[in-house]
């Protein structure tokens, strides 16, 4: 199968009515691969969780493939990248996250699975204390290979990415919407600098509008993608809270800058910090700090190490399946192949692979060649 035709199958993966990213992930991680999941029969689909007779039909009964194969075209035509959760490319930060897109499309350049990358948010109605903190903060990023994440709205957000593209710092802008179109539009030639040192990132394919539930989702992506959400202005409501609550959901450092307590938009950044859902800091150089990027390399490696560690201990404890707890004993004697762990705890072949895929994606273990897997 050649490339194009793989595409498409991913993308059509994605445009099955009532499949969205978990159950898109689930039926690879049935099936086996994105082809196999067009050629199952209907009785085998119905037999993979939360999949009922209604959604099988429609897996096996779809009508878009005409659409994907348009996508591709599009794709091609206008020098996007695809990033399929399966891919190396994929970002391995957003991976591990169980809500994680399927697929993301990219036009731009940069790497995503570089070190350092942080996401600077806020309100739509910066005002002038906001617009210089973020000034500041970027700034003091510059010598740091610190990567520059937001959502390319009005506000906080295109301030970040404008100071980004002045202090020559990658930058990227996470879309409610596809490649075809740019929302809002006033923001289009800051997204043309953009494309030399970061770009413009989406989970939606094209002709897709920036409807409004779009922008929670997105906001998802802008959490995941991070090491750090740094909440810069933000009144009591917002999507920048609402990014703030998804990184702590899944384990970011969260940042927030204070303000004066009758400030309307500083209540929000008040609120998470007194509630310990963000580390109070005044300045870039303070986020610097706390996440050790100050620090000689070993220093870093060492603390990465930590959180690694802390991170699959709270994995193996507390989010762990009892069957995801068989697997997980098992490989702690020894990596295996699959045929040997599915003897060893007796699960169908369908099953434990959509075990092992679950385990890979939370970063607990890691598949080898020749279908060996071991923890991490």
């Amino acid at each position: 199968m050649n490339k194009d035709e793989q595409l498409k199958l991913e993308i059509a993966l994605t445009l099955l009515p009532n499949v969205g990213p978990v159950l898109a992930r689930n039926l690879v991680g049935y099936c086996g691969s994105v082809e196999a999941v067009f050629k199952q029969k209907q009785k085998h689909l119905e037999k993979i969780p939360e999949i009922g007779p209604v959604t099988a039909s429609n897996i096996l009964n779809h009508d878009v493939f005409e659409r994907a194969e348009e996508e591709v075209n599009f794709i091609r035509e206008n020098d996007i990248k695809t990033y399929f959760f399966l891919d190396d490319g994929y970002p391995k930060r957003l991976k591990n996250c169980n809500d994680a897109p399927a697929m993301l499309y990219f036009k731009g350049k940069l790497d995503f699975n570089q070190e350092r990358f942080v996401a600077i948010v806020g309100t739509r109605t910066a005002q002038e204390y906001g617009k210089q903190i973020t000034d500041e903060i970027v700034a003091s990023f510059k010598e740091y290979n610190v990567n520059i994440i937001s959502g390319m709205a009005f506000g906080i957000d295109i301030r970040a990415h404008r100071a980004a593209v002045k202090n020559s710092i990658p930058t990227v802008g996470v879309l409610a919407h596809g490649l075809d179109r740019l929302y809002p539009g006033e923001h289009r030639a800051t997204s043309e600098k953009m494309f030399h040192n970061g770009g413009l990132l989406t989970e939606y394919t094209s002709n897709t509008i920036p409807d409004k539930e779009n922008f929670p989702s997105r906001n998802r992506i802008v959490a995941g993608i991070t090491d750090a959400v740094i909440v810069v202005e933000a009144a009591e409501r917002g999507g920048a809270l609402i990014t703030a609550e998804i990184a702590n959901s899944y384990n970011r450092d969260v940042f927030a800058f204070p303000g004066r307590v009758n400030d309307h938009y500083s209540k929000g950044c008040n609120r998470i910090i007194r509630q310990n859902k963000a580390a109070l800091v005044t300045s870039g150089n303070d986020i610097l700090e706390m996440m050790g990027w100050k620090h000689p390399d070993f220093l870093i490696e060492k603390q990465k190490e930590a959180v690694k560690e802390r991170s699959i201990q709270k994995a193996l404890f507390i989010d762990l399946s009892t069957e995801e707890e068989l697997v997980v004993n098992a490989l702690k004697e020894m990596k295996m192949d699959i045929d040997l762990l599915a003897h060893k705890i007796s699960f169908p072949m369908g099953k434990l692979s959509a075990i092992l895929f679950s385990l890979e994606m939370k970063g607990i273990l890691r598949s080898l060649p020749g279908k060996i897997y071991e923890l991490v």
